[in-house]
């Protein structure tokens, strides 16, 4: 990267780098508006369709919605280039947990804590579908209070090789820390897996070195097969009957979060009931939609004069970017029954043109909640009466995208109905229909700078 002043989408200034992997690289940041500082992971497009992680990223958006929480790092939102996808996150000011264990090992107390905001972060990311398959030290940031920052939650199969056969394979990576079913490459459940390397990562914490370690990779491999380790003298007996429980090589009997929530050695000096409060309420929060728009009421039956849309994470938005459509990757079945449009118009607009369609086609609204629609017809069609959802989703302020979705009825009679009724009808607040490749942005051109990192004009932002 030269001299000059770098400017990623008018919006970010892009400073010195902060690490690298396969697929990405990851730089410091500053937002030009707020001046807040962040990290930006810079994903190279070609590389990762080349090596087949098209599915895994399509996977990840499915699982990964509203993933916030404390000791989580957090992802501010995405955009995409023509080359590039840019992930923009927290910056973790503390750096990585790795370069304190390397000054020497931890006491049991410091351990116990991080081991806590570690389980935490897990515990919660498991409750929403999302593994990590990848937890060790340099993946643990710390922030200017020295709390814990899990990075690369749902983002680490996109930073490590993988090969064709779509499995993760660690031995390019760091296998000290991959449990043995994963080693064994037989498929392997993500929720034990990530359970073994956080014991691994105590073991480390408190040990100052690994649990397992051979020059020799196959002798390594044995070793986490039979979970051959001995823990050093200073180590406390609580401590030592824990990690059996999860060093335990079947995965059948390993020990799950909640037995290791109830553990002597985890309950010291611990306020776990402080902890877990904290731990839900970060989960009601998001599920309930952070922005709240007024809604028309102005004719019977109307929507509530407020409402609450529900917001989309970088994940969602992903698919939103002119420049990394991910429509043509879901299959034909469910393109037949869902359509996507994004929207400038206010939310108010947006509901009333909704109600208006849904008279103007005589549509019953069976159920209107946050956001969401649900109609119905009228008339028996071949397979019953064609019923759909319609809900909008906050993007961002003045940014919306509806998703329209056929739940019951006959496809044929639905495609005929919105292409015939609905697509028509709606013209007048739609910005874009996602899929529509023909559709071209009246005022982004996107423009590729020839160097292969830093694109520094680049238009394509989705905020």
């Amino acid at each position: 990267m030269d001299s000059r002043r770098t400017v990623l989408m008018q919006k970010y200034e892009i400073g010195r780098l902060l690490g690298q992997g396969n697929f990405a690289k990851v730089y410091y940041a500053r937002n030009l508006k707020t001046n807040q500082a962040v990290a930006i992971k810079m994903i190279d497009k070609e590389k990762v369709m080349r090596v087949g992680l098209m599915e895994q990223i399509k996977r990840e958006i499915s699982v990964m919605r509203l993933v916030r929480h404390p000791y989580v790092v957090h992802l501010y939102e995405v955009m995409a280039s023509k080359s590039k996808i840019y992930f923009v996150m927290e910056y973790a000011k503390g750096g990585e947990l790795f370069n304190k264990v390397a000054k020497g090992r931890l006491k049991e107390e410091m351990a116990r804590k991080y081991f806590h905001q570690l389980i935490l972060a897990v515990d919660y990311c498991h409750s929403r579908g999302v593994y990590h398959r990848d937890l060790k030290p340099e993946n643990l940031l710390l922030d200017e209070n020295e709390n814990l920052k899990v990075s690369d939650f749902g983002l680490s199969a996109l930073v490590e090789s993988k090969r064709q056969d779509g499995l993760l394979h660690t031995t390019c990576g760091t296998p000290a820390y991959v449990a043995p079913e994963v080693i064994g490459r037989k498929g392997y459940d993500g929720a034990k897996a990530d359970i073994w390397s956080c014991g691994v990562i105590l073991f480390v914490l408190v040990a100052g070195y690994l649990p397992f370690h051979d020059t020799n990779l196959m002798e390594m491999y044995r070793k986490i097969s039979r979970a051959d380790y001995r823990c050093p003298s200073w180590f406390s007996f609580e401590l030592k009957k824990l990690l059996a429980r999860i060093l335990d090589p079947d995965p059948n009997t390993r020990i799950t979060i909640p037995k290791i929530k109830e553990t002597s050695w985890y309950l010291k000096d611990c306020n776990t009931e402080g902890e877990d409060k904290k731990n839900k309420s970060v989960i009601s929060d998001d599920s309930s939609g952070a922005s709240t728009s007024s809604g028309s009421g102005s004719r019977e039956g109307g929507m509530r004069e407020s409402m609450s849309l529900p917001n989309l994470n970088a994940f969602d938005i992903i698919s939103l970017s002119t420049g990394f459509d991910l429509s043509r990757l879901f299959e034909e079945r469910e393109s037949q029954r869902e359509v996507r449009f994004t929207s400038r118009q206010p939310a108010p607009t947006i509901i009333s043109k909704l109600e208006d369609l849904a008279a103007r086609l005589r549509l019953r609204v069976k159920k209107k909640d946050n956001g969401l629609f649900k109609l119905a017809g009228t008339k028996e069609g071949r397979k019953g009466v064609v019923e759909l959802d319609a809900e909008i989703f906050e993007v961002a302020p003045e940014f919306y995208l509806v998703e329209m979705k056929k739940t019951s009825g006959d496809t044929l009679e639905y495609k005929k109905m919105m292409k015939e009724d609905i697509r028509p009808a709606l013209k007048d607040i739609v910005w874009a229909w996602q899929g529509d490749h023909h559709y071209q942005l009246e005022h982004e051109k996107p423009q590729e700078n020839s160097h292969e990192e830093m694109p520094h004009q680049e238009t394509n932002s989705v905020t």
